[in-house]
């Protein structure tokens, strides 16, 4: 009897200090404060800086919070001590699994069970998570999540309960269950909640937020699905939906709206599986599984993106999709989270591969202020997507302005330049040379006035819902009229050249007249169709947010920024060339005609070169991401005014063309005074008097 009672009061010592143990371990919360024996509050997160000196770039660290393993990282930035990296860590394999050993050695101490049974053996120490769940919880994993909720959200929490997930789906991936997948979410929307984001920051492992978004969808792919459509997962921060299809399924989609801080306010997210994708299915039923994350976006890290210089925020949720091999495009719709006229948006999938978003797996069908639609394909390597902000669209009233006005007086200064080239005509084109002169500046003309005409038709197209072919067609024209244009400067150029060495006395005008054509459109002609016969069947001749040359994908439009560049340094070079052989004393008075000509067409060269360069030399600093506003402004106002430098310093500013209109005007004038005398003559004024 007396030793029956000692073996009881011994269970009972047993069962108040596992009890005791047990209480401690579920009850820290997120920011919950440990009291330490001193009295002084901490938490993992909380900790003094290094103290030593601070010298640039430097480096200290600092151990973690009493209960917590690891240490904090500190880099010294303008001589301040700043946290870089953290592995604090209260969570291991064996805190996991400790209160489900408590547990389940407490669960025998049933009245019913005779004492001799009770085993008071420490448990076989367990190696690997996945030993752990298949002796405690194989059927639901739900005993590693309380234990994950209740830790705090620290850096080097978060780190180990990716490699808790990413073990998880790895070796305990074998017919996963709702169950399964439900408590496997739990512990991702813990690390997923908003309260922890800004800690994942201060993980080593810049590749922490890619490993889980791939063991997430990894996991989701081993789901089987029992009935015809369930909402399979329903957290805060992560939620999952799928459905069964086959090939006579109409068409499907998953619908999702959350929210992103907390708030009642959220965003939507829709994805959809076209008709025609359907059919590809044979008649046996498969499943379509799709994950929803609405603060995913936030912590995704890209790696490897040297041609990048700006972080690229996401704009929406990060939608994943599991389908069926056969199937490969997918249509989405992502509610923008800025919804400001400045965030215009670009359609992109997650390459698990390359650990960053790839552009060329989606287009861009709509784009406007609330929503974005995609068209994406669907491989392995690729099973998530979302919606950037672009970085380099910059949409501003200033801008809008300036072009509008811009382009209105450079369309009625062309106007007006073709008007008096064909009044003077008559007056200025004397010579062979003079008369190529004019046909360059009538045809620099035309293909600039075309080039604006065709470049609002693009403005406006954009505003509306883009058809590719119309968007192909117009940035085709665009580009040839505004090659056409420089093409046309070359040839003034090489007109100047053959005019010093006295070739034009020798070539008939028609001749004269097959070259400047075959330069002036031959040319342009030759690379507007090259580049689209290049970058057409992949799909990457024109911009996703306008009708111009594609510069992010294919590069295109060095299809007009090279020629433009190099004919502006040739005419620069022609420049010089004729400003040293005009010194010269060989030059004699039989050319003298020819010589001055020459001179007015070299300062007009010297004056329209260097502003077309300059204006396409700020058009391709405003194609580096970050470009300052004020490049922007620059370019849009050269480019606008070229039309009215063209009509100033090609026809006002020559003073044959003004004398050649003065004489017009004075012969004008001479007919009505002749006119007025004649009917004030006395013949007339009889005959008036007559009547």
């Amino acid at each position: 009897m007396k030793s029956q009672a000692t073996t009881i009061c011994c269970l009972l010592l047993f069962l108040a200090t596992e009890c005791s143990h047990y209480r401690s371990k579920i009850h820290i919360k997120d920011g919950d404060k440990i009291q330490h024996p001193e009295g002084k509050p901490k938490t993992g997160r909380i900790q003094e800086k290094c103290h030593g000196p601070c010298i640039t770039f430097s480096n200290c660290s600092q151990p973690c919070a009493q209960h917590f393993r690891g240490e904090i990282g500190f880099i010294c930035n303008q001589n301040k001590w700043q946290k870089s990296t953290e592995t604090c860590t209260s969570l291991s394999v064996e805190t996991l699994f400790e209160d489900s050993n408590s547990a389940s050695r407490l669960s025998v101490a049933a009245a019913s069970i005779p004492l001799h049974i009770l085993d008071f053996r420490a448990p076989e120490p367990i190696e690997s998570v996945a030993q752990g769940i298949l002796k405690n919880c194989p059927l639901d994993y739900a005993c590693i999540t309380d234990v994950v909720k209740s830790s705090e959200a620290t850096a080097g929490n978060i780190a180990f309960i990716v490699e808790l997930l990413r073990n998880i789906s790895t070796d305990l991936s074998d017919n996963v269950t709702r169950e399964k997948m439900k408590s496997y979410s739990k512990v991702a929307n813990h690390v997923l909640d908003t309260a922890a984001i800004s800690n994942w920051t201060f993980i080593p492992d810049k590749n922490a937020s890619s490993d889980l978004l791939q063991s997430v969808n990894s996991f989701a792919r081993q789901l089987h699905i029992r009935n015809e459509s369930e909402n399979i997962v329903d957290e805060l921060f992560i939620q999952t939906k799928g459905f069964h299809i086959n090939h006579n399924t109409s068409e499907k989609s998953f619908n999702f709206f959350m929210s992103i801080n907390n708030s009642t306010e959220g965003v939507l997210g829709m994805l959809e599986i076209p008709r025609q994708e359907l059919w590809k299915l044979p008649p046996n039923a498969s499943q379509a599984i799709s994950i929803a994350f609405p603060t995913l976006g936030a912590i995704l890290k890209e790696a490897h993106l040297h041609n990048v210089s700006l972080p690229r925020p996401v704009n929406g949720l990060v939608l994943s999709v599991i389908l069926p091999e056969r199937l490969k495009q997918i249509l989405l719709t992502f509610e923008k989270i800025n919804k400001s006229r400045n965030a215009r948006a670009q359609c992109v999938g997650w390459h698990s591969r390359k650990r960053r978003w790839d552009e060329n797996v989606c287009e861009t069908t709509l784009d406007i202020r609330h929503k974005v639609k995609c068209r994406c394909n669907y491989t392995n390597a690729v099973m998530s997507f979302s919606i950037l902000m672009s970085p380099k669209f910059i949409d501003n009233k200033v801008l809008d302005y300036i072009t509008c006005i811009g382009l209105s007086l450079s369309i009625l200064s062309l106007i007006l330049c073709l008007i008096i080239e064909a009044t003077v005509w008559s007056r200025v084109v004397a010579t062979e040379i003079s008369y190529m002169r004019h046909v360059c500046i009538v045809n620099i003309a035309v293909s600039l006035l075309t080039a604006n005409v065709w470049f609002i038709i693009a403005s406006n197209f954009n505003k509306k819902a883009q058809d590719y072919n119309w968007c192909v067609a117009v940035t085709f024209l665009s580009h040839f009229f505004y090659l056409s244009l420089f093409f046309w400067m070359l040839f003034k150029a090489l007109l100047i050249v053959y005019g010093i060495l006295v070739i034009f006395r020798r070539m008939m005008k028609s001749h004269l007249m097959v070259i400047g054509f075959a330069i002036g459109y031959g040319c342009p002609l030759v690379i507007a169709v090259t580049t689209i016969a290049v970058t057409v069947p992949g799909k990457g001749y024109v911009r996703s947010d306008a009708c111009w040359l594609n510069w992010d994908n294919t590069k295109a439009l060095l299809a007009f920024v090279i020629p433009a560049l190099v004919i502006v340094a040739v005419n620069l070079v022609v420049v010089l060339v004729v400003a040293v052989n005009t010194q010269r004393p060989s030059i004699g008075s039989s050319k003298s005609q020819d010589v001055a000509i020459i001179m007015r067409i070299s300062k007009n060269v010297a004056i329209l070169t260097p502003l077309l360069g300059l204006t396409w030399g700020f058009g391709v600093a405003t194609l580096i991401e970050g470009t300052s506003l004020i490049f922007h402004i620059i370019f849009a106002l050269l480019n606008a005014f070229q039309g009215f430098f063209i009509l100033l310093f090609g026809t006002i500013m020559d003073h044959k063309i003004r004398d050649a209109l003065r004489m017009k005007m004075s012969s004008l004038k001479g007919r009505s005074r002749v006119a007025e005398n004649a009917s004030l003559s006395p013949t007339n004024r009889a005959k008036l008097m007559n009547r």
